[in-house]
């Protein structure tokens, strides 16, 4: 058994003092308090929260920050650059890469990630050789990494809502453009053969999504929800305008309606992003308990737009956080975006609280990635830990309970998953230094 004692402990939704986490086998075997350090417990100084929770991750989008940024446009613009990237990516650099990314994950305190996978299939929609091989080299790296993970097989059908058929009402749906082919099975049937053998471990959760209204047709929407049980289920939620525009143009429903009427929704759901919603929607997300996952710090880099948080959590909608295309791998600046957008929005400090916003850190970001019991410091809790400096130029002075509003992904000292220490000092325990393993995987990319 490993002993950690904690100089201050997030415990309970609060701070206490002097805490001593046992931990055996991957899970915490007791919570205690001492004032001084039990003899060879690992010592965290500051503040020690549960191992944060990435619940929305493109994985292969991280070789797209700083090289987007010319020219202006749109998150429509910005797409034709992912086409590109995806389609260099091939099983053995996604796996190079996307090790590095989980490596910067878990240097910046994240203990389980959600990946939502949709790049199955190599360009021009041929297959390899083992169906599964993109997610086999995310799952691989995300053991190296030592940190957990959901994997979030995507479905993707079509190309877009054709707007032609709106104008007449029908929801005939885009064929898939030349670069959309990698990501698609071609049906839900064929979707399903490939991604629902998927298994969990102990490090692993195999879970689904829904690409969006825009690539899903609603029958084949209902028919995934009807055949994906307790997997957790993801969906891209009308992150755009013309997404809403096109939906109600061909369905009359807005996509969070459509989504409710497919049998879609509920608390195994997640609707991430979650941005351009009506007071109905807020509700219907609300009043089914599906989940809401935020990525404040990517949809200002897209020109998004600031979501409804406040409002969709007030509804009874759990809140979590994702940094999805890692314009940032930090999960505090996340809290604090997610925040600072509420302030903007709507000229009021204080729109969630400390607890809140930790709760959407941890607790509710696993919860929604499938493992219910972890991202709390309790006895039979995975043994995840997030220790963060408080004496650092940005933190001293700073409460424990109120560092999350001032501490940067550089003050994360300590990161302990599964019991083992994965990270110090920004430094992966295993793999060494993450900003060379990112260096080389994005360079090979794009020479």
């Amino acid at each position: 058994m490993t002993t950690f004692w904690c100089e201050h402990a997030w415990v309970d939704g609060a701070v206490a003092p002097g805490v001593v986490v046992g931990a055996g086998d991957g899970r915490i075997t007791a919570v205690s308090r001492s004032d001084s350090p039990p003899p060879g417990a690992h010592v965290l100084r500051g503040m020690v929260f549960p191992g944060f929770a990435n619940v929305h991750s493109h994985a292969f989008h991280r070789a797209l920050r700083g090289r987007t940024h010319a020219g202006g446009g749109t998150f429509w613009t910005w797409r034709r650059g992912m086409y590109q990237l995806a389609s260099r990516l091939d099983p053995e650099s996604y796996l190079k890469l996307a090790t590095a990314v989980y490596a910067e994950m878990a240097v910046t305190g994240v203990t389980a990630v959600g990946e939502f996978h949709y790049l199955h299939h190599p360009p021009g929609g041929g297959r390899y050789a083992s169906p599964n091989a993109m997610g086999d080299a995310l799952r691989e790296a995300a053991r190296a990494a030592g940190i957990r993970l959901t994997l979030l097989d995507t479905l993707y059908l079509t190309g877009g809502i054709d707007t032609a058929a709106s104008r007449s009402l029908r929801s005939d749906h885009q064929t898939l453009s030349l670069e959309q082919q990698q990501f698609s099975d071609g049906s839900v049937d064929a979707w399903a053969d490939r991604a629902l053998p998927g298994h969990d471990d102990a490090t692993t959760r195999a879970g689904a999504a829904i690409h969006s209204v825009r690539a899903v047709p609603r029958d084949a929407i209902a028919d995934l929800a009807s055949i994906v049980e307790e997997r957790a289920l993801h969906v891209h939620v009308s992150e755009q305008p013309a997404e809403n525009e096109a939906c109600l143009a061909a369905y009359g429903l807005t996509p969070v309606r459509l989504l409710a009427e497919s049998g879609a929704l509920g608390p195994n759901t997640t609707a991430v992003h979650a941005t351009h919603l009506t007071g109905a929607d807020i509700e219907t997300l609300g009043s089914s308990h599906t989940a809401v996952c935020f990525c404040p710090t990517t949809e200002a880099d897209l020109a998004d737009g600031i979501g409804p948080a406040r409002e969709l959590v007030d509804a009874g909608a759990p809140l979590s956080l994702g940094s999805d295309q890692h314009a940032i791998v930090d999960p505090l600046a996340e809290v604090r975006a997610l925040e600072h957008g509420e302030r903007l929005r709507t000229g009021q400090r204080g729109r969630f609280t400390p607890v809140e916003l930790i709760t959407a850190l941890t607790s509710a970001g696993n919860a929604a990635l499938g493992w219910p019991d972890a991202g709390t410091i309790r006895a039979g809790a995975p043994a995840d830990l997030t220790a963060v400096r408080l004496d650092s130029i940005r933190t001293a002075g700073s409460r424990p309970d109120q560092v999350q509003y001032a501490a940067t992904a550089s003050d994360v000292h300590t990161v302990v998953s599964g019991g083992v220490v994965i990270a110090e000092n920004g430094q992966h325990a295993r793999l060494g230094d993450v900003g060379r393993l990112l260096t080389d995987a994005i360079e090979e990319l794009w020479t």
